[in-house]
């Protein structure tokens, strides 16, 4: 018999967020969070992600032993603000028994039907920032802090309960010794002149944090467009500088401005810290932290986290500018693989930016939608 479990003390908060440990202990592909980091995802007063939203965690009991978990989420600003009837789920892990991932499932419809939702989607989290799709290829291949892991037979249950496939993402890789530097110093200079535009780089956090509001702001104008776009809101930046700008080197983050020095494009870069998590598994102190400040400083796989490009100079070449700032500050410093986080496979645009960099496919993942009563 499976008991379901509805999360409701700081206990049972741990053992939901410590599930996967057990799950995937002794994989070489799954990348621990920070233990107390998830913890705090899902407190209301430290996540601003949760006051327009409304969370219910479950999690799956077998024989006294927990065998999985879900994250129940309506976003309401994304219901009442853009009319789209969805409830989402996350953080949806379980073992190979479709009896488990079914009853955690169904508390998804029983809350959607409730709330009367015409669909649930997922896997994903609260924003468009949170870690999105079950992998559907690259089981063999490690994760990234900003990406989730999960088994090869997590389809055949979503399949089986009715789900279908609804959004598409890839990840892909490229090497940096094969970019035509040359060619991206050329385009550079001719397209800064024409467009009368400038780099920007930064050589200390502080520097960055003075401006990352505008780039956020840039950032909901850069995706606005897009039909599953939520765009980010005043709590949210500060929540996004505390949980992930202060473990970027500054030299890994460029700006371009124009003549008024109004920022038109950005782009963030993070060193891999795939493999110092798994190090970590989990826990910051007393040494964990020790490995993230040696990542941040030596290690020679990056992975691209954020791009942004506003809408009225996306057609002008400004990307040429990012690259070549980023070759500057990458080419003495040993980089070898550079990683693309999970990209929308019908976002053209974006994937027209990396189409001269022989990019290499390694991962795909996909969304799940079931249509409710």
């Amino acid at each position: 018999m499976i008991d379901i479990i509805k999360v409701s003390n700081n206990s049972e908060l741990r053992e939901f967020v410590m599930f996967p440990f057990k799950l995937y202990k002794g994989s070489k592909y799954w990348v621990p969070p920070i233990i107390e980091q998830e913890i705090n995802s899902f407190n209301k007063d430290l996540n601003p992600n949760l006051k327009n939203a409304d969370v219910d965690l479950y999690m799956a009991s077998k024989n006294n032993e927990i065998v999985g978990r879900i994250a129940v989420i309506i976003n309401w600003y994304e219901v009442n603000e853009q009319k789209t009837s969805k409830i989402r789920f996350g953080w949806f892990d379980f073992i190979d028994d479709f009896d488990v991932s079914k009853v955690l499932l169904d508390k998804v419809v029983e809350s959607g039907n409730k709330n009367k939702l015409k669909y649930m989607e997922g896997p994903m989290g609260f924003s468009n920032l949170d870690k999105v799709g079950v992998l559907t290829s690259g089981f063999e291949i490690i994760g990234t802090m900003i990406t989730a892991y999960n088994h090869s037979y997590y389809v055949n249950h979503y399949e089986k309960y009715g789900l279908t496939s609804e959004k598409n993402f890839h990840e892909k890789t490229f090497m940096f010794k094969e970019i035509d530097t040359a060619y991206y110093e050329k385009m550079s200079r001719i397209v800064k002149t024409r467009n009368k535009l400038s780099e920007v780089n930064f050589t200390s956090t502080n520097e960055v944090m003075k401006r990352t509001n505008d780039m956020f702001d840039l950032f909901n104008r850069s995706y606005a467009k897009l039909s599953s776009f939520v765009k980010i809101n005043q709590e949210q930046k500060e929540f996004m500088k505390e949980k992930y700008i202060k473990f970027i080197n500054p030299e890994y983050i460029k700006f371009v401005e124009n003549e008024n020095k109004e920022i038109v494009a950005f782009a963030i870069i993070m060193p891999s810290f795939a493999k110092a998590l798994q190090r970590m598994n989990g826990k910051l102190f007393p040494f964990g932290f020790l490995n993230l400040l040696w990542a941040k400083k030596f290690n020679k796989d990056v992975t691209l986290y954020l791009i942004g490009i506003d809408p009225n100079y996306q057609k002008l070449g400004v990307t040429a500018i990012i690259f070549n700032s980023f070759i500057q500050t990458l080419k003495g410093k040993g980089i070898q693989i550079c990683r693309r986080t999970p990209e929308l496979t019908d976002n053209i645009s974006i994937d027209k930016i990396w189409k001269n960099f022989n990019p290499k496919l390694i991962k795909t993942r996909s969304t799940y939608k079931l249509n409710l009563n």
